[in-house]
């Protein structure tokens, strides 16, 4: 099945170069269909350049809090002089 979701431009070119290999959504009903082997298929909301991708595990956590504890902050689409918070989710998603 493939799935498609829209991402601004910098994670984008994180997702394409390599670097960030987590994806962070909220498990609403339209997540809750992906399973493992699934395709996505990423549009740059700038240029709406295409890329695809397989999905090779799933992660679900109660919140944005207990996720960010998990995984490092590079796969999370962080930079190295950066200091990831969970709150950067509330760019996306109220509290």
């Amino acid at each position: 099945m493939t799935y498609k979701m829209r991402l601004q431009k910098e994670p984008f070119e994180q997702i394409k170069l390599g670097k960030k290999t987590i994806e962070l959504r909220l498990y609403d009903e339209k997540r809750k269909q992906i399973k493992v082997g699934d395709i996505i298929e990423f549009t740059n909301r700038d240029t709406n350049e295409i890329i695809y991708t397989t999905v090779i595990a799933l992660h679900r956590y109660d919140s944005f809090k207990e996720l960010y504890q998990h995984f490092d902050k590079i796969l999370l689409g962080y930079n190295e002089s950066e200091t990831p918070h969970y709150q950067d989710m509330e760019l996306y998603y109220s509290p």
